[in-house]
């Protein structure tokens, strides 16, 4: 008879097989993260700096954390949402050399906060965050750490717009890089990897088709696009909901049915929030909605989706499927809420999140930006900053170069023309 102890020694050890191959099948299509990593072995620019991650704790992002960890530094990692951890994963990423991991799935908000804590008493002098939790963690909680912390980076829209907003306020008091804005990343991640990753979920989690249906994207910047476009692929008929009229307009000339979300309402099939914005679907919506909608978010927190309004207004509430909540109104109508209203590509039961290849991009930029705070963190005044256009290009080109693909470059006479003034007709 195996004893408790040997068994949940086994357990652990099950769990860190199942993760490690997780990370070593995204390794295979990570050429970025694998031309880094030999750069970063070999000079090891990061020798001495601890570098504290709150993100999406799976298998792509295990292959960054020990990338980084590879170039010399201790990395202590969390996750960035209470459902989007891989178990398996963060288990075999606490066994990498240079590497602690305190992630969990399915935690409490003392526990997602408590993680956080754990990582900010490494001291981390540089910062990686997807949604800002860490950094404001850092400036509400340890402003001691700020004088020793050389700069951050940011992953994802949310957070860049939290961060944005702080520095207006004056209250960011390092410099971060805005991942999420640069071309690399937000044309692949936010357009392809949203679009692709959010309806393979929803799709997988629910069984059904999209063919036929009609999907209600609300917001229409790049992860919007990339669901309406993914979407009406897969044949579905898409409406746009928008409050910004230069996007309602390009949604319109797209070809999409563009309403206000009350009339959307009365027509949809599925809804999936990309507006990284709160109460989006609210009351008024679930009262003209259809029985058997499916609501899902694709926005970073969960705040898109009014549960608790919804919650109230429901006669009952009960597990539809794993991973679907429904919530039963007084005349009978089903609501379906997928995820409990987090990231839908993330938080499902079955989720993968995006495809390897376009996390391989993001997490290029991520890697560079470290390298570049490492290098030449005192040229960054407090605040939000771009990434420079040369680590951009840098990842775009290690990505061509890895898929074969040559490309033409400006002759001196054409670059010369493209930096003059006085050619003119």
């Amino acid at each position: 008879m195996t004893d408790p102890i040997s068994k949940q020694l086994g357990d652990v050890e099950a769990a860190r097989e199942s993760g490690r191959r997780k990370m070593d099948w995204a390794v295979q299509h990570m050429p970025i993260l694998g031309a880094l990593r030999a750069s970063f072995e070999a000079d090891q620019p990061f020798a001495g700096e601890t570098i504290g991650m709150a993100m999406h704790v799976e298998a792509k992002t295990a292959v960054l954390a020990e990338v980084l960890a590879a170039g010399g530094a201790e990395v202590a990692m969390t996750g960035c949402n209470p459902l989007s951890t891989h178990d398996d994963v963060s288990a075999a990423l606490d066994a990498v050399d240079g590497v602690t991991c305190y992630a969990k799935r399915g935690v409490d908000d003392e526990e997602y906060y408590g993680a956080m804590e754990a990582v900010l008493a490494h001291e981390p002098t540089i910062t990686v965050d997807d949604g800002m939790d860490l950094v404001a963690m850092v400036h509400e909680d340890y402003p001691e750490l700020i004088d020793t912390i050389v700069g951050g980076a940011e992953e994802t829209t949310t957070g860049v717009h939290r961060l944005r907003a702080m520095d207006a306020d004056g209250e960011l008091d390092y410099p971060v890089f805005a991942v999420n804005d640069t071309p690399m990343k937000r044309l692949f991640d936010n357009v392809h990897g949203t679009g692709e990753s959010s309806l393979a979920s929803i799709a997988m989690t629910t069984n059904l088709s999209w063919a036929g249906k009609t999907v209600v994207v609300a917001g229409y910047g790049y992860c919007g696009k990339g669901v309406a476009k993914k979407a009406s692929g897969q044949n579905a008929d898409v409406v746009v909901t928008e409050v910004e009229p230069r996007r309602a307009l390009e949604a319109h000339m797209e070809g999409y049915d563009v309403l206000p979300m009350a009339d959307a309402a009365e027509e949809g099939d599925v809804f999936i929030t990309t507006t990284g914005n709160r109460d989006v679907i609210v009351e008024e919506h679930f009262e003209r909605m259809q029985d058997g909608v499916l609501l899902a978010n694709a926005g970073h927190f969960d705040v898109e989706i009014d549960l608790d309004t919804l919650s109230e207004m429901a006669a009952d509430t009960y597990e539809a499927r794993d991973g679907v909540q429904a919530y039963e109104m007084e005349d009978g109508r089903r609501l379906n809420v997928l995820a409990e209203g987090r990231l839908v590509n993330l938080a499902t039961p079955v989720a993968l999140g995006h495809p390897v290849e376009v996390m391989d991009q993001s997490f290029g930029i991520q890697a560079v930006c470290v390298r570049e705070l490492v290098e030449n963190g005192d040229a960054y005044d407090a605040g939000v900053h771009d990434v420079p256009d040369r680590l951009d290009k840098e990842v775009a080109e290690i990505k061509l170069a890895a898929e074969g693909v040559e490309f033409d470059s400006l002759t001196e006479t054409q670059a010369e023309y493209m930096d003059s003034w006085q050619h003119g007709t």
